[in-house]
């Protein structure tokens, strides 16, 4: 569990945090959310002790931390066995530990054929691949990811992406921050939106959804000639693919909707409550785009 509150944080002229607060719980992977010079990094640093807060506090249950930064800082004349000993005997694991402890995560990465390549022949999700190792194989129980899939091709994505929800699975804290949307979404219980070094919105991603109102229904009909734009009820509709976008003057109108297509014998084939996605709670939040 890490428990940011009230960070404060100044590089010259510039407070990279404001007062930044929130909680990321044992077993959850946190999403960390914001534009680019949001605060993200500067947050996350401290967190690492990298450099210290002005002000606030940092409490870490949990021991150990491991980090996959967004800037790659491997060596690239050394071998990848040699990468992964070295930084995992810094962070006290025995040699032969963390030689086995290494080749058990490149199998798992799909990367022991690298076992003995020099970084610099790799392509870049390799690299990824490995600086991922390097992340995990002291055991970390913190796992702080920081655009993880930056430039990575769809078929290294896939693997990271098992293998950064297998952490969670068995019980470590993941903060990942990114300013890519669908990801947070994909992996992330709770987030923490940031905007100017602020909490804008922190909580448990579904719960903030289920705050918003829920009267935007998607709906496709059978036969699928039925045409609702030609039916009389006081709601707005668009179409919407297959279907229709439904919008009610409220929440509670869904039952009234339904007994109207019921009488006018309308077959509903699919439907759900279209919730906010996470692209527009942020710019609700925060005020603008997160590009």
């Amino acid at each position: 569990m890490i428990e940011v509150n009230n960070l404060y944080k100044k590089f010259g002229k510039k407070q990279a945090l404001d007062g930044l607060s929130f909680r990321a719980e044992k077993g959850k992977a946190f999403g960390l959310l914001g534009r680019n010079g949001a605060g993200k990094t500067t947050c996350m640093r401290i967190i690492m002790k990298i450099f210290p807060q002005d002000s606030g506090s940092v409490d870490i249950a949990g021991g150990t931390v491991g980090y996959l930064p967004e800037e790659r800082g491997l060596y690239p004349k050394k071998t990848v066995i040699e990468q992964i000993v070295y930084i995992a005997r810094l962070r006290g694991v025995g040699k032969e530990r963390a030689k086995a402890n290494a080749k058990t995560l490149l199998a798992r990465l799909d990367a022991e054929q690298y076992l003995n390549s020099r970084l610099d022949t790799l392509s870049k999700g390799n690299q990824q691949k490995i600086q991922l190792a390097l992340a995990l194989v002291h055991n970390p129980e913190i796992l702080i990811l920081d655009e993880p899939f930056s430039g990575l091709d769809p078929v290294n994505s896939l693997i990271l992406k098992d293998v950064i929800k297998e952490q969670t699975q068995i019980g470590r804290t993941v903060i990942f921050s990114s300013h890519q949307m669908p990801q947070i979404e994909e992996f992330c219980d709770d987030i923490a939106l940031i905007n100017d070094g602020k909490t804008v919105l922190s909580g448990n991603l579904s719960e903030i959804k289920r705050g918003y109102p829920r009267n935007r229904i998607y709906l496709e009909c059978a036969p699928l000639g039925a045409d609702l734009l030609q039916l009389d009820f006081p709601c707005e509709i668009q179409p919407n693919g297959r279907g229709y976008t439904v919008t009610l003057p409220q929440e509670s109108d869904k039952p009234l909707l339904f007994s109207f297509l019921r009488e006018k014998e309308v077959n509903v084939d699919s439907f759900y409550v279209i919730e906010p996605t996470l692209e527009e709670i942020f710019v609700e939040n925060a005020g603008e785009d997160i590009g």
